[in-house]
Protein backbone atom coordinates (compact mmCIF):
# COMPACT_ATOMS: atom_id res chain seq x y z
CA UNK A 1 0.00 0.00 0.00
CA UNK A 2 1.26 3.47 -0.82
CA UNK A 3 0.77 4.53 2.80
CA UNK A 4 3.30 1.96 3.95
CA UNK A 5 5.78 3.15 1.31
CA UNK A 6 5.34 6.74 2.48
CA UNK A 7 5.85 5.74 6.11
CA UNK A 8 8.95 3.70 5.32
CA UNK A 9 10.68 6.85 4.10
CA UNK A 10 10.84 7.94 7.76
CA UNK A 11 12.44 4.69 8.99
CA UNK A 12 16.05 5.40 10.04
CA UNK A 13 18.83 3.58 8.22
CA UNK A 14 19.77 0.30 9.82
CA UNK A 15 16.45 -0.19 11.62
CA UNK A 16 14.31 -3.12 10.55
CA UNK A 17 10.95 -1.77 9.43
CA UNK A 18 9.24 -5.02 10.41
CA UNK A 19 10.06 -4.33 14.06
CA UNK A 20 7.57 -1.46 14.00
CA UNK A 21 4.68 -3.90 13.78
CA UNK A 22 2.88 -2.32 10.81
CA UNK A 23 5.26 -2.72 7.89
CA UNK A 24 5.73 -5.85 5.85
CA UNK A 25 3.08 -8.19 4.47
CA UNK A 26 -0.08 -7.17 6.31
CA UNK A 27 -2.31 -8.66 3.65
CA UNK A 28 -5.34 -6.36 3.93
CA UNK A 29 -6.58 -3.03 5.22
CA UNK A 30 -8.15 -4.58 8.34
CA UNK A 31 -4.74 -5.95 9.41
CA UNK A 32 -3.16 -2.53 8.84
CA UNK A 33 -5.83 -0.75 10.93
CA UNK A 34 -5.51 -3.32 13.70
CA UNK A 35 -1.72 -2.85 13.78
CA UNK A 36 -2.02 0.93 13.77
CA UNK A 37 -4.43 0.93 16.70
CA UNK A 38 -1.91 -1.05 18.77
CA UNK A 39 0.81 1.58 18.38
CA UNK A 40 1.40 3.51 21.65
CA UNK A 41 0.28 7.11 21.96
CA UNK A 42 2.62 9.87 23.15
CA UNK A 43 2.34 12.06 26.21
CA UNK A 44 2.59 15.81 25.66
CA UNK A 45 6.11 15.84 27.09
CA UNK A 46 7.22 13.04 24.76
CA UNK A 47 5.63 14.77 21.79
CA UNK A 48 7.35 18.09 22.50
CA UNK A 49 10.72 16.36 23.01
CA UNK A 50 10.45 14.43 19.75
CA UNK A 51 9.28 17.46 17.80
CA UNK A 52 12.23 19.52 19.04
CA UNK A 53 14.66 16.75 18.14
CA UNK A 54 13.20 16.66 14.63
CA UNK A 55 13.21 20.45 14.25
CA UNK A 56 16.57 21.19 15.82
CA UNK A 57 18.60 18.06 14.99
CA UNK A 58 16.79 16.76 11.89
CA UNK A 59 16.32 13.46 13.78
CA UNK A 60 14.40 11.17 11.40
CA UNK A 61 13.77 8.63 14.15
CA UNK A 62 11.91 11.30 16.14
CA UNK A 63 9.87 12.31 13.10
CA UNK A 64 9.04 8.67 12.44
CA UNK A 65 7.80 8.16 15.98
CA UNK A 66 5.59 11.25 15.72
CA UNK A 67 4.07 9.92 12.49
CA UNK A 68 3.52 6.38 13.73
CA UNK A 69 1.86 7.48 16.96
CA UNK A 70 -0.74 9.46 14.96
CA UNK A 71 -1.57 6.92 12.24
CA UNK A 72 -4.75 5.96 14.10
CA UNK A 73 -5.90 9.58 13.71
CA UNK A 74 -5.58 9.26 9.93
CA UNK A 75 -7.62 6.04 9.95
CA UNK A 76 -10.35 7.74 11.99
CA UNK A 77 -10.53 10.81 9.76
CA UNK A 78 -10.43 8.76 6.54
CA UNK A 79 -13.37 6.66 7.76
CA UNK A 80 -15.53 9.79 7.66
CA UNK A 81 -15.04 10.08 3.87
CA UNK A 82 -16.08 6.56 2.89
CA UNK A 83 -19.37 7.88 1.47
CA UNK A 84 -17.56 9.31 -1.56
CA UNK A 85 -17.10 5.84 -3.03
CA UNK A 86 -13.31 5.77 -2.80
CA UNK A 87 -11.38 2.86 -1.22
CA UNK A 88 -10.62 3.27 2.46
CA UNK A 89 -6.98 2.31 1.82
CA UNK A 90 -6.58 5.12 -0.73
CA UNK A 91 -8.08 7.68 1.65
CA UNK A 92 -5.73 6.50 4.42
CA UNK A 93 -2.64 6.70 2.21
CA UNK A 94 -3.47 10.27 1.21
CA UNK A 95 -4.15 11.18 4.84
CA UNK A 96 -0.78 9.72 5.84
CA UNK A 97 0.89 12.07 3.38
CA UNK A 98 -0.91 14.97 5.04
CA UNK A 99 0.21 13.72 8.46
CA UNK A 100 3.86 13.69 7.37
CA UNK A 101 3.50 17.22 6.00
CA UNK A 102 2.10 18.27 9.38
CA UNK A 103 5.01 16.67 11.26
CA UNK A 104 7.47 18.42 8.96
CA UNK A 105 5.95 21.84 9.72
CA UNK A 106 4.93 21.32 13.36
CA UNK A 107 6.27 23.84 15.89
CA UNK A 108 6.12 22.39 19.44
CA UNK A 109 6.56 25.85 20.97
CA UNK A 110 3.21 27.13 19.67
CA UNK A 111 1.42 25.50 22.60
CA UNK A 112 -0.84 23.25 20.51
CA UNK A 113 -0.83 19.43 20.35
CA UNK A 114 0.18 17.73 17.13
CA UNK A 115 -3.20 15.98 16.92
CA UNK A 116 -4.97 19.34 16.56
CA UNK A 117 -2.43 20.70 14.10
CA UNK A 118 -2.30 17.54 11.98
CA UNK A 119 -6.08 17.34 11.46
CA UNK A 120 -5.93 20.33 9.09
CA UNK A 121 -3.21 18.78 6.93
CA UNK A 122 -4.75 15.30 6.90
CA UNK A 123 -8.16 16.62 5.83
CA UNK A 124 -6.61 18.94 3.25
CA UNK A 125 -4.78 16.05 1.59
CA UNK A 126 -7.90 13.85 1.59
CA UNK A 127 -10.02 16.73 0.24
CA UNK A 128 -7.58 17.27 -2.63
CA UNK A 129 -7.64 13.57 -3.48
CA UNK A 130 -11.46 13.49 -3.51
CA UNK A 131 -11.65 16.61 -5.67
CA UNK A 132 -9.23 15.13 -8.20
CA UNK A 133 -11.36 11.98 -8.45
CA UNK A 134 -14.76 13.65 -8.06
CA UNK A 135 -15.89 13.36 -11.68
CA UNK A 136 -14.88 9.72 -11.99
CA UNK A 137 -16.68 8.91 -8.77
CA UNK A 138 -19.92 10.75 -9.49
CA UNK A 139 -20.43 10.22 -13.22
CA UNK A 140 -22.08 6.78 -12.83
CA UNK A 141 -23.09 5.46 -9.43
CA UNK A 142 -26.43 3.68 -9.88
CA UNK A 143 -27.18 0.70 -12.13
CA UNK A 144 -29.25 2.87 -14.48
CA UNK A 145 -26.48 5.47 -14.71
CA UNK A 146 -23.87 2.82 -15.49
CA UNK A 147 -26.11 1.48 -18.28
CA UNK A 148 -26.48 4.99 -19.66
CA UNK A 149 -22.76 5.69 -19.41
CA UNK A 150 -21.82 2.70 -21.56
CA UNK A 151 -24.66 3.11 -24.09
CA UNK A 152 -25.03 6.86 -24.51
CA UNK A 153 -21.94 7.44 -26.67
CA UNK A 154 -22.89 4.76 -29.19
CA UNK A 155 -26.35 6.30 -29.57
CA UNK A 156 -25.14 9.87 -30.01
CA UNK A 157 -24.54 11.22 -33.51
CA UNK A 158 -21.56 13.55 -33.40
CA UNK A 159 -20.83 15.98 -30.58
CA UNK A 160 -24.11 17.90 -30.74
CA UNK A 161 -26.66 17.57 -27.97
CA UNK A 162 -29.32 14.95 -28.47
CA UNK A 163 -32.68 16.09 -29.75
CA UNK A 164 -35.83 15.51 -27.64
CA UNK A 165 -36.81 12.67 -29.99
CA UNK A 166 -33.40 10.96 -29.57
CA UNK A 167 -33.60 11.33 -25.81
CA UNK A 168 -37.07 9.75 -25.81
CA UNK A 169 -35.95 6.83 -28.00
CA UNK A 170 -32.91 6.07 -25.87
CA UNK A 171 -34.90 6.28 -22.64
CA UNK A 172 -37.43 3.79 -24.03
CA UNK A 173 -34.78 1.38 -25.33
CA UNK A 174 -32.88 1.33 -22.03
CA UNK A 175 -36.02 1.50 -19.87
CA UNK A 176 -34.90 4.59 -17.97
CA UNK A 177 -36.42 8.02 -17.42
CA UNK A 178 -35.76 10.67 -20.05
CA UNK A 179 -34.56 13.01 -17.29
CA UNK A 180 -31.81 10.51 -16.48
CA UNK A 181 -30.69 10.48 -20.12
CA UNK A 182 -30.47 14.29 -20.14
CA UNK A 183 -28.56 14.32 -16.82
CA UNK A 184 -26.02 11.73 -17.97
CA UNK A 185 -25.47 13.52 -21.28
CA UNK A 186 -24.78 16.72 -19.34
CA UNK A 187 -22.32 14.93 -17.06
CA UNK A 188 -20.44 13.36 -19.96
CA UNK A 189 -20.33 16.67 -21.83
CA UNK A 190 -18.59 18.35 -18.90
CA UNK A 191 -14.83 18.59 -18.69
CA UNK A 192 -12.52 18.24 -15.73
CA UNK A 193 -11.14 21.57 -14.52
CA UNK A 194 -7.73 21.81 -12.90
CA UNK A 195 -8.02 22.93 -9.30
CA UNK A 196 -4.74 24.80 -9.59
CA UNK A 197 -3.37 26.78 -12.51
CA UNK A 198 -0.96 24.85 -14.73
CA UNK A 199 0.91 27.97 -15.90
CA UNK A 200 2.00 31.41 -14.76
CA UNK A 201 -0.33 33.16 -17.18
CA UNK A 202 -2.06 36.17 -15.62
CA UNK A 203 -5.42 34.89 -16.85
CA UNK A 204 -5.00 31.69 -14.80
CA UNK A 205 -5.00 33.47 -11.45
CA UNK A 206 -8.74 32.82 -11.30
CA UNK A 207 -8.31 29.02 -11.16
CA UNK A 208 -10.72 27.32 -8.70
CA UNK A 209 -8.06 27.05 -6.00
CA UNK A 210 -8.01 30.87 -5.82
CA UNK A 211 -11.54 31.04 -4.49
CA UNK A 212 -11.96 27.58 -2.95
CA UNK A 213 -8.95 27.63 -0.63
CA UNK A 214 -9.16 29.21 2.79
CA UNK A 215 -6.51 29.69 5.45
CA UNK A 216 -9.04 30.69 8.09
CA UNK A 217 -8.85 27.31 9.85
CA UNK A 218 -5.11 26.79 9.47
CA UNK A 219 -3.81 26.13 13.03
CA UNK A 220 -1.09 28.79 12.99
CA UNK A 221 -3.54 31.47 11.85
CA UNK A 222 -6.04 30.33 14.49
CA UNK A 223 -3.39 30.77 17.19
CA UNK A 224 -2.51 34.20 15.82
CA UNK A 225 -6.18 35.18 15.95
CA UNK A 226 -6.47 34.02 19.57
CA UNK A 227 -3.34 35.96 20.48
CA UNK A 228 -4.68 39.08 18.77
CA UNK A 229 -8.02 38.80 20.61
CA UNK A 230 -6.19 38.48 23.92
CA UNK A 231 -4.08 41.51 23.09
CA UNK A 232 -7.20 43.51 22.21
CA UNK A 233 -9.07 42.64 25.41
CA UNK A 234 -6.81 41.77 28.34
CA UNK A 235 -3.72 43.54 27.03
CA UNK A 236 -5.37 46.82 26.16
CA UNK A 237 -7.23 47.05 29.47
CA UNK A 238 -4.07 46.28 31.42
CA UNK A 239 -2.12 48.93 29.49
CA UNK A 240 -4.78 51.59 30.03
CA UNK A 241 -4.95 50.82 33.76
CA UNK A 242 -1.28 51.84 34.10
CA UNK A 243 -2.03 55.40 32.95
CA UNK A 244 -3.15 58.35 35.03
CA UNK A 245 -6.67 59.70 34.42
CA UNK A 246 -5.60 62.48 32.07
CA UNK A 247 -3.35 60.29 29.95
CA UNK A 248 -6.02 57.60 29.71
CA UNK A 249 -8.64 60.15 28.68
CA UNK A 250 -6.35 61.47 25.92
CA UNK A 251 -5.51 58.02 24.54
CA UNK A 252 -9.14 56.88 24.60
CA UNK A 253 -10.39 60.09 22.97
CA UNK A 254 -7.69 60.02 20.30
CA UNK A 255 -7.63 56.30 19.40
CA UNK A 256 -10.50 54.35 20.97
CA UNK A 257 -13.53 56.59 20.68
CA UNK A 258 -14.53 55.45 17.17
CA UNK A 259 -13.88 52.25 15.25
CA UNK A 260 -12.85 54.19 12.14
CA UNK A 261 -9.99 55.89 13.98
CA UNK A 262 -11.50 59.39 13.73
CA UNK A 263 -10.85 60.43 17.31
CA UNK A 264 -10.57 63.83 18.96
CA UNK A 265 -8.00 66.31 17.66
CA UNK A 266 -5.09 67.68 19.66
CA UNK A 267 -6.71 71.12 19.70
CA UNK A 268 -10.03 69.78 21.00
CA UNK A 269 -8.28 68.07 23.90
CA UNK A 270 -6.09 71.12 24.49
CA UNK A 271 -9.26 73.21 25.02
CA UNK A 272 -10.68 70.51 27.34
CA UNK A 273 -7.62 70.46 29.62
CA UNK A 274 -6.61 74.08 29.24
CA UNK A 275 -3.14 73.39 27.88
CA UNK A 276 -1.47 73.71 24.49
CA UNK A 277 -1.89 71.21 21.66
CA UNK A 278 1.85 70.49 21.86
CA UNK A 279 1.47 69.55 25.53
CA UNK A 280 -1.36 67.13 24.62
CA UNK A 281 0.91 65.57 21.97
CA UNK A 282 3.68 65.08 24.55
CA UNK A 283 1.32 63.44 27.04
CA UNK A 284 -0.06 61.20 24.30
CA UNK A 285 3.42 60.15 23.17
CA UNK A 286 4.52 59.27 26.70
CA UNK A 287 1.30 57.34 27.36
CA UNK A 288 1.61 55.30 24.17
CA UNK A 289 5.23 54.49 25.00
CA UNK A 290 4.21 53.29 28.46
CA UNK A 291 1.37 51.20 27.01
CA UNK A 292 3.73 49.59 24.51
CA UNK A 293 5.85 48.28 27.35
CA UNK A 294 2.82 46.77 29.09
CA UNK A 295 1.45 45.22 25.89
CA UNK A 296 4.78 43.48 25.23
CA UNK A 297 3.88 40.96 27.96
CA UNK A 298 0.80 39.90 26.00
CA UNK A 299 2.51 39.52 22.60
Amino acid sequence: MKASNAQSALVPAGKNALSLGIMGSLGNIEAYISAVNRLPMLTQEEEVSLARRWRNENDLAAAQQLVLSHLRLVVSIARGYLGYGLPHADLIQEGNIGLMKAVKRFDPDQGVRLVSYAMHWIKAEIHEYILKNWRLVKIATTKAQRKLFFNLRSHKEGLDAMSPAQVEDLANSLNVKREEVVEMETRMAGHDIALESQSDDEDDKFAPIAYLSSDANEPTRALEAQQYDRLQSEGLEAALSKLDDRSRRIVEARWLANDDGSGATLHELADEFGVSAERIRQIESAALKKMKGTLAAFA
